[in-house]
């Protein structure tokens, strides 16, 4: 889930500092083992994805635990940590949130390092890990964790059953990872472990850490079960996978145009509340207004005022600064 260099010029202009060619950082030399295998089915453009590494949006943040080898962490607002994974394509990023008298970490990455000795560094508080929707690369630290609080769907009971090597280890090969793997893991031996849900949490309920109060949102169209964490004190929305900068996956198993469209309408009309996305690939901050334009970009689609090209077999539609990938029109009765 980077972003292809369809969008580069356009998060250069946005991002603090200049993408040039005289200033950018040497292209990352591919470290991983086996083929060179391309990415499918997540977009035009995803060769050598690594080359637009380090994103410069990071440079706003202080780093902290610079000695961990497979996460970057940083500290984003005075309450939350990013720990984001780079050296995988998803460039998943994970967010715990410490309030007063408890803590929230909210999705636990692709589970290729430990995570939980990484989180133990940051708080001594309980945490309570909160997915913001249970594709792979969001649970894959899942099992570490003894409270886990999820969303009541049988999308999300299917997938706290963890997937074997056979449907995720492919994620470790060719072009889908650059930099070197924890020890001892590979593409050969790499799954998602079940874990137990202990608690769940609903559109409308509210979860109070002690001076950060989030509230659930429900926000189906990427998967059934996505949802976004809205703190209105702090005016930031937490968005999983609903929004961030790069396509957008409306085409995947689960998804649902129609679903992500009225997602899109229901967040759009809390934009006047909220001055920050907080976004779970890639880079970590957004501005509020990208809700309406993310809003509008449906609203094209469906009504036949986007222009797109097609891509592994799905139609991408590009807007500024992020695109949407939708199935064919054969497979959705919504598009025609």
């Amino acid at each position: 889930m980077r972003v292809s260099r369809l969008f580069a010029a356009a998060l250069c202009a946005i991002s603090a500092g200049s993408c040039g060619p005289g200033d950018s950082q040497p292209a990352k030399e591919k470290l991983s083992a086996g083929s060179d295998e391309a990415i499918e089915g997540r977009g035009a453009d995803t060769a050598n994805w690594w080359d637009a590494l380090p994103r410069e949006e990071w440079s706003a943040y202080q780093r902290v635990l610079e000695s961990d080898p497979w996460f970057e962490v940083y500290r984003v607002f005075p309450d939350t940590y990013a720990i984001y994974e780079p050296g995988h394509f998803e460039e998943v990023i994970s967010f715990l949130i410490v309030g007063e008298t408890r803590a929230l970490l909210l999705d636990t990455g692709l589970g290729i390092a430990r995570l939980r000795p990484v989180i133990a560094s940051l708080t001594q508080l309980d945490v309570t890990v909160v997915n913001s929707h249970t594709h792979y690369d969001h649970i894959g630290g899942n099992y570490e964790f003894d409270r886990i609080a999820g969303v009541d769907h049988p999308f999300a009971h299917a997938n706290a059953n963890g997937a074997p090597n056979g449907e995720v280890g492919d994620m470790l090969r060719g072009d889908w990872v650059w930099k070197p793997l924890p020890r001892g893991v590979d593409a050969t031996n790499y799954k998602i472990n079940p874990y137990t849900v202990n608690e769940f949490i609903a559109d409308g309920d509210v979860i109070d850490l002690g001076g950060v109060r989030l509230e659930v949102i429900a926000a189906p169209g990427h998967s059934p079960d996505s949802i976004c964490l809205f703190d209105r004190q702090g005016r930031r929305l937490f968005m999983g996978d609903v929004f961030y900068f790069a396509p957008l996956y409306a085409h995947l198993e689960g998804s649902d145009l129609a679903d992500y469209k009225a997602s899109a309408e229901k967040l759009a009309a809390l934009q006047p509340e909220i001055d920050t996305l907080i976004t779970a690939h890639n880079a970590p901050v957004a501005d509020s207004f990208y809700l309406g334009r993310m809003r509008d970009a449906f609203t094209a689609i469906a009504e036949n005022r986007a222009d797109f090209v097609e891509t592994d077999g799905a139609r991408e539609y590009a807007f500024e600064n992020f695109s949407i990938i939708a199935p064919p029109p054969d497979s959705s009765p919504w598009l025609n």
